[in-house]
């Protein structure tokens, strides 16, 4: 884990896992009995940059159209967001074919607008703890330490900031109010510095 200052203290952050580790992560992933759901959750921290609570809190109308079709815009609610300010989510096609995937596995009752999009084994929603109680047993199953639920957001700020995508959008997309707490997350490493200068 990395180390940034806040008000006078030394805080942790997620580890950013590279793209062997990921794909460790999602192989471990299938071979769980809830392969379908534990991808879906990491896939939303990795490809949509969302908190924890956001993924926890999300409901099937919150992703799905009347037709049953993943939208192409996640609106999340303020009640469900840090800060309580509303914003939306923009899921790529890659993201758009995994929820897709995941929620045409579902049996047509699972599928109504007001349930939650992820259960628990005990068939409830997920609370943002027990998500995270997820998270960390997955990535200790696939041996990556320093990781956490916040490796997936860190994950997707630095993709975007490394592909040259503007401060203040990716400020947006990640919910920050200021560009300093969007800087933070982005992980600078030897791989990615080589990468910069061959640009040049």
């Amino acid at each position: 884990m990395r180390f940034y200052r806040t008000g006078g203290k030394m805080a942790k952050q997620a580890k950013v896992l590279n793209e062997t580790e990921l794909k460790r992560l999602l192989a471990v992933i299938a071979q769980r009995k809830h392969a379908a759901r534990d991808r879906a959750a990491v896939m939303l921290s990795f490809y949509a940059g969302m908190r924890v609570g956001e993924i926890a809190a999300l409901t099937m109308g919150d992703v799905l159209d009347g037709q049953g079709r993943v939208r192409d815009q996640i609106r999340l609610r303020a009640e469900i967001t840090k800060g309580g300010n509303a914003r939306v989510v923009f899921p790529g096609d890659k993201l758009q074919l995994e929820l897709q995937r995941y929620v045409d596995g579902l049996a047509a009752a699972r599928r109504m607008q007001v349930a939650p999009l992820l259960l628990t084994q005990k068939r409830t929603a997920f609370s943002a703890n027990t998500l995270c109680q997820l998270f960390a047993a997955l990535y200790q199953a696939a041996g990556i330490d320093g990781a956490s639920s916040h490796s997936g957001r860190r994950w997707f700020i630095t993709r975007l900031a490394h592909s040259a995508v503007s401060p203040k959008v990716i400020m947006t997309l990640a919910g920050h109010k200021s560009l300093a707490t969007t800087q933070r997350y982005i992980e600078v490493n030897d791989e990615l510095m080589r990468a910069a200068v061959e640009l040049i």
